[in-house]
């Protein structure tokens, strides 16, 4: 493979996509908004396309690449509650943009970033891949129709496609999210933390080396015209554990606050569970333990937040 393209690329995964690929000798273009990354994290060696996805895509900006990592998105469950009209506009008009302009431009290989909160409550655990969705989120709806989009377009114009449905993915360079959350209310006051909900939702982390690792071994061996495929840890960890975690690495000793109730806010999926099965009969074995993982985060939280 010569030729990429991110969209989303400046952006936590994508930007870390890019750089997996340019060690891999590969030519990589990025499009992005920068509406919330910046120029100054993406390398000097990238093709920078500025464009904002809810616009029509031009079929040029994808020509000649020989396969799409599409990773553009709205993915703050919280606003996008509120906001549903914008969650739309980015999360599905916005794929259905980049999907057309892939299609006429004569893309053959399009991976989608999804999110494991499609099952929503459904009541399977582990979910996998043949899990009924229920999406109970404005972004995971939003995720489940790009899915949608994704198999018709692929029927459509030949493309295979791969979706990533990604658990919460952790490390370096990430700006959003529970341990980021964490860590600052703990820079704040070490010796009081609030945790949103009652602390016993279960969630599956996984450090971003292993998400990319996973995200490149999908796009490399799957071979059908349409596969969905969960990228997570295959274990849940509770809010309370990973706070106790990110206390540990930054030498605190806090009283926790809980603010009660199942889950920490709308939308907000209390239980999750997932089968990582079908990835790892691809060969994908997660290195980065959790523990591990957080220490690695955290180490570089205190270094750049």
């Amino acid at each position: 493979m010569d030729k990429v393209l991110i969209t989303g690329g400046a952006g936590f995964i994508g930007g870390h996509l890019a750089d997996f690929f340019l060690a891999d000798g590969c030519k990589v273009s990025i499009l992005d908004n920068f509406s919330s990354s910046s120029r100054d994290s993406v390398r000097k060696e990238v093709k920078i396309i500025e464009w904002d996805i809810r616009n029509t895509v031009k079929p040029g900006f994808f020509e000649g690449a020989d396969a799409v990592f599409h990773f553009a998105a709205d993915p703050d469950v919280r606003r996008n509650a509120e906001n549903a009209k914008s969650c739309f506009e980015n999360n599905v008009a916005g794929t259905l943009n980049v999907l057309e302009a892939c299609g006429k431009a004569g893309v053959k290989g399009f991976v989608f970033a999804s999110t494991t909160s499609v099952y929503g409550n459904a009541g399977e655990n582990p979910a996998s891949e043949e899990t009924a969705p229920a999406p109970i989120s404005n972004y995971a709806s939003s995720k489940l129709a790009g899915e949608e989009y994704c198999a018709s377009f692929s029927k459509k114009y030949g493309i295979k496609t791969s979706v990533v449905r990604m658990a919460n993915i952790i490390g370096e360079r990430s700006t959003h999210g529970v341990i980021f959350d964490f860590y600052r209310k703990l820079k704040s006051n070490p010796k009081r933390m609030e945790i949103l909900g009652d602390g016993r939702q279960t969630k599956s982390y996984l450090h971003i080396s292993d998400c990319i690792s996973a995200i490149f071994l999908v796009f490399k061996k799957q071979n059908k015209e349409f596969e969905r495929f969960n990228v997570g840890s295959g274990k849940s960890t509770s809010v309370d554990e990973l706070a106790h975690l990110v206390a540990k690495e930054m030498w605190a000793n806090p009283e926790f606050l809980h603010t009660g109730g199942e889950a920490g806010w709308a939308g907000d999926v209390a239980r999750t569970s997932i089968d990582v099965g079908k990835l790892e009969r691809l060969g994908w074995k997660q290195k980065v333990s959790l523990n591990d993982g957080v220490q690695k985060y955290v180490s570089w939280l205190k270094e750049n937040a």
